[in-house]
């Protein structure tokens, strides 16, 4: 049975920490629009840490998030931002005390580590969803199914899609994230079950041969044969080949599940976008396809 963390209200205590990358900046702004939803802020000691491109070494990285996990007065732990370094503490992190008092970890990117491994190790729900980092640029829809998402308000998305999709209605638990992550966590403790599952997939900053031979991983291990849909989020800034790889990302997602029969839809706002809306890993959808319009439901 996947657990639900309780919906947070006015008054409760979050947390922000940086699990990996240091930032660049303040993220001010970003902590006055938190409080101004009603919460109370604390800030981890790796929100200002530096450690080569980290936010503090391993230890200290390990250590910030550790006491939050324990603190029961906490009720969400927010990432300030992405970058690498996550898959370099998950093991050293201990869950006993989130897992018999979950709470809200959302983040994404890196984070798809640390939400991975919440659902698939710990059967917790989390959410996929805007950092403070990227607060300042998220559009206003994207920060308020954040916070939504986060005060347990109904989420449903009515989408446009701009490309060609598989038409379809499905029902399953949402798994997904940032592809790279996706298949760092093969074979691990933290590897998602897609069997059933409506999929949603992002990258940013891969080339074009990296997502197929990625999702040729995922389809050699028979992963996209089982899925009840397949949700194709943002693939961007993907870098110049001098010679050209011939597909884009959204071609060689379809190449390689054009056989199945489940919903497929393209362009979704979900990724290393500014429309990135929150998705809560865990929760039960409905997916409904029908040409150019998606509907996301979360029952």
């Amino acid at each position: 049975m996947i657990k639900q963390p309780p919906h947070l209200k006015k008054g409760d205590k979050i947390a922000i920490v940086c699990p990996a990358k240091k930032l660049p900046t303040n993220i001010n702004s970003a902590i006055a629009i938190l409080e101004d939803w009603g919460l109370t802020v604390s800030i981890g000691a790796t929100v200002t840490g530096a450690y080569r491109q980290f936010s503090g070494t391993d230890e200290q990285r390990r250590a910030d998030i550790q006491q939050y996990l324990d603190d029961p007065s906490i009720r969400a732990i927010i990432a300030g931002r992405g970058g690498y370094g996550t898959i370099r503490i998950i093991d050293k992190l201990d869950f006993t005390a989130f897992n018999e008092n979950p709470k809200w970890l959302v983040g994404f990117s890196d984070i798809t580590i640390l939400l991975s491994h919440a659902l698939s190790a710990l059967q917790v729900q989390s959410i996929h969803g805007q950092m403070p980092y990227t607060f300042d640029s998220s559009t206003p829809q994207a920060l308020q199914s954040l916070k939504d998402a986060l005060f347990g308000e109904a989420l449903h998305y009515n989408h446009v899609s701009e490309s060609n999709n598989r038409d379809g209605n499905a029902e399953g638990i949402l798994i997904g994230g940032n592809l790279t992550l996706l298949i760092a966590l093969e074979g691990s403790a933290s590897e998602m079950d897609y069997e059933d599952k409506i999929l949603f997939l992002e990258d940013v900053g891969e080339h074009e041969y990296s997502i197929d031979r990625m999702m040729r991983v995922l389809k050699r291990k028979g992963k996209l044969s089982k899925l009840k849909g397949l949700i194709v989020g943002a693939f961007n800034e993907i870098p110049e080949e001098s010679i050209p790889f011939g597909q884009t990302p959204e071609e060689v997602i379809w190449d390689l599940v054009k056989e199945y029969d489940y919903p497929v839809c393209f362009n979704f706002p979900t990724g290393h976008i500014e429309d990135n809306r929150a998705m809560v890993l865990g929760k039960n959808v409905s997916l409904n396809v029908n040409q150019n319009n998606v509907q996301l439901k979360f029952l």
